[in-house]
């Protein structure tokens, strides 16, 4: 899963002692106690896509049956409950300011104490990003305290499929042990409420990997490195939880890889460790599997396949290795995963004799993916996966194994039949939300990496999958005629085309008989009139590069330059007026509007608020001319007249982003859904009376991080809305 594309780095700031202890859920000042006191009662539950992000870690428990902790890049982390087969989210609770906490590096369970749980905290390691943080458990996540950490983390950095880097010592409970990417060695002597630096051999360098494992092996733990120089030692081990020295005799070959993940057999006291050219998810070309007896200090290599041979359409089978768990019941039954093997695609490879021979479980599964339809991305038939480097084998049942992908969670009880484990567990990045006035759906959503889905319920993945003709990886834009619902248009990266229509509600799709050169390299929002007679697409590219926006009056067939648009600004159109679309130019504070159809536009209100990049402007359902601007850092406009003058809200000092949907019984206006900040946080809100007044209708318990991106009231439910989130997919919330 991707999102937040910035620059790398990550700075030492001495020792590594906290910063703050809390007791979550935290309040953030006293507005948020009192907006929380003054909250309705709303259930919050996420619009079922069934995973579609990356999940980067599987970890059962050792001595508990049927408890395990799954973690995402972006996502946050989960809890499985044996009973219902579902994923519990552990980490809605993260607010606004603390988004970079969502991403989870790595988990930690005490076999010791089953109720303990740890979890390392941290998306991003550059300079604009927050520091790292660890939560702490005494009830298996139900709630935390959380220890804020002066380094940062990278769950969402190369590498994340690597580790553990967190661990209980197996010495004593009240050790844990943290590794970095930039800062080195960290620990712990009070179960996680304080952590500080400790002496380590190796130095950290601009790679940004660090330390990416760490594993428990009988007394002794075993660090894997991942800034080797390609000569130097990158596997590390302490025995007496005080000095740490380089494994003597590592395997010839693998000073020059990383270590990517590791698991010990108690059984035969041998440590098993894979291998790859290069952290990953993506970039590894070639990869490893050997074992330690750590008794004798013996290295053997158990690679199942050599990376490099041939393929059958002339290539080269280039790949590494991944994910590895053992098997608690059965001495010398080892899983390892490939990774980044796009020609003959990734698979688990299983061994009950040590490693001497191995098979590879691919080639006889069987996958089911009927509940999750869209793991096909529009083949005949889903891959067995990529991006694996999430693998756990159950303790207490030799055939339950799951491993990760890039998009869901794959599980079998009987090593042939695999199907997504993944109920609860819901990952996308949302980047547009419809919910239409009419038809059968209730909701369509564009998800970065994932495409539009149309949600015939919101209780189960989308029967259709992904939209198709063609499969849209992110999604750029989504728009509906107002006033001729059944016609809806979208954008985004595609490798088939760029832009697509449909003429019934979203069910079914055709791409534009043509599109704008430009469209292929800078997909940007779409947006058609209210009566669907005209399409008005922006374009703009991730690097920041804007291009001039581009008219169809002939659904797609021809485009025509709008050298008037200003370049970049997103398109929105009247829901009454036909001639009539809207753009706000934020590098100007300029509203433009056009008066026919879009072939001209012309400079209407000026001197807003300018430089804002998080805004949107938004047309009052049912209404021509009634607009609202929503600025991150200058709080919310209304204009009444089409744009040509806005009046500012005195409700709210900050709104991200505005949406509209049913009006409340006996009001004559929509009800206005907004997250934004009224006193001192940031919320989710609605007003029934045109924003004079907010009732804040989400809790500490549902904040779900960034939630900027869109907000859609449903306009046939009153109270029902749509939250666009940054890795907990599309969050709705109803009054109870």
């Amino acid at each position: 899963m991707r999102t937040f594309h910035l620059s790398r780095r990550a700075v030492l700031a001495g020792t590594a002692a906290t910063a703050a202890v809390a007791t979550l859920p935290m309040v953030q000042g006293r507005a948020q106690a009192a907006d929380s006191a003054a909250t309705p009662a709303y259930r919050w539950r996420n619009a079922v896509q069934g995973g579609t992000g990356f999940v980067t870690g599987v970890l059962f428990h050792p001595t508990v049956r049927g408890l395990a902790y799954a973690r995402t890049d972006i996502g946050g982390a989960y809890r499985w409950d044996d009973r219902t087969d579902r994923w519990i989210p552990l980490t809605d609770h993260i607010g606004w300011d603390d988004w970079n906490l969502l991403g989870v590096e790595a988990m930690a369970v005490d076999p010791a104490h089953p109720n303990r749980l740890y979890l390392s905290l941290g998306t991003y390691a550059q300079s604009w990003a927050g520091n790292g943080a660890v939560l702490r458990s005494e009830d298996r996540g139900a709630t935390w305290k959380r220890t804020d950490l002066t380094v940062k983390l990278g769950a969402n950095e190369d590498g994340r499929g690597c580790g553990e880097r967190l661990l209980v010592d197996p010495r004593d409970s009240d050790t844990l042990w943290l590794g970095t990417r930039h800062d080195g060695l960290l620990k712990s002597t009070d179960r996680g409420a304080t952590w500080k630096a400790v002496s380590f051999p190796a130095a950290p360098s601009a790679t940004g990997q660090g330390i990416t494992l760490l594993v428990a092996a009988g007394r002794a733990v075993y660090a894997g490195w991942g800034d080797s120089d390609g000569t130097s030692a990158n596997l590390y081990r302490t025995a007496d939880g005080t000095t740490w020295k380089a494994v003597p005799g590592q395997p010839e070959g693998t000073a020059a890889k990383v270590p990517v993940r590791a698991a010990y057999d108690r059984h035969t006291c041998e440590l098993y460790v894979t291998y790859a050219n290069a952290p990953g998810p993506n970039g590894q070309s070639d990869g490893s599997v050997h074992k330690l007896r750590t008794t004798t200090g013996k290295w053997t290599e158990v690679t199942p396949v050599k990376p490099g041979g041939p393929t059958s359409d002339g290539g080269t089978d280039s790949f590494g290795y991944g994910g590895v768990a053992v098997d608690a019941r059965r001495p010398g039954t080892v899983v390892v995963s490939t990774n980044n093997r796009w020609s003959l695609v990734d698979t688990l490879y299983r061994t009950t004799n040590g490693g001497r021979t191995w098979t590879s479980l691919k080639d006889t599964a069987v996958l089911d993916v009927s509940e999750t339809p869209f793991l096909t991305f529009g083949a005949d038939k889903p891959k067995f996966g990529w991006w694996i480097q999430a693998v756990g084998l159950d303790p207490f049942d030799s055939e339950h194994i799951v491993y990760g992908t890039g998009a869901t969670l794959y599980g079998t009880r009987d090593l042939k039949n695999w199907a997504p484990q993944i109920r609860g567990l819901e990952e996308a990045s949302i980047r547009q939300l419809l919910s239409p006035p009419a038809g059968e759906a209730h909701l369509i959503s564009g998800s970065g990496d994932v495409g539009v889905m149309y949600h015939e319920r919101l209780t189960a993945s989308p029967s259709r999958g992904m939209a198709s003709n063609p499969v849209f990886g992110t999604t750029t834009g989504l728009a509906l005629a107002a006033a001729k619902p059944s016609y809806v248009v979208r954008a985004g990266w595609g490798d088939h085309g760029n832009g697509a229509w449909s003429n019934d509600g979203g069910k079914t799709w055709a791409p534009f008989k043509a599109q704008p050169a430009i469209a292929k390299d800078a997909p940007g929002p779409i947006a058609t009139n209210a009566d669907g007679s005209v399409l008005l697409w922006s374009f703009a590219h991730w690097d920041g590069t804007t291009y001039p926006a581009h008219r169809s009056a002939d659904n797609g067939a021809t485009w025509t330059e709008v050298s008037s648009y200003p370049k970049g600004a997103a398109p929105v159109a009247d829901p009454v007026d036909p001639k009539r679309f809207y753009a706000f130019d934020t590098a100007t504070g300029t509203l433009h509007a056009s008066t026919d159809g879009g072939l001209t536009f012309t400079a209407r209100a000026t001197g807003l608020n300018s430089g804002d990049t998080e805004f949107r402007l938004v047309a009052a359902p049912g209404r021509s001319g009634d607009l609202w601007l929503s600025l991150k850092w200058n709080g919310l406009y209304r204009s009444t007249d089409g744009g040509a003058t806005f009046t500012k809200a005195g409700s709210c000092w900050a709104s991200y982003t505005l949406g509209f949907g049913k009006a409340a019984e006996g009001a004559s206006y929509p009800a206005v859904y907004m997250v934004g900040s009224t006193e001192t946080i940031t919320a989710v809100y609605r007003s029934d009376d045109e924003a004079k007044t907010w009732t804040r209708i989400n809790d500490d318990q549902h904040q779900w991080g960034w939630i900027g991106a869109a907000i859609t009231g449903d306009p046939r439910v009153y109270g029902r809305v749509y939250i666009a989130t940054n890795g907990r997919g599309v969050q709705y919330g109803e009054p109870v």
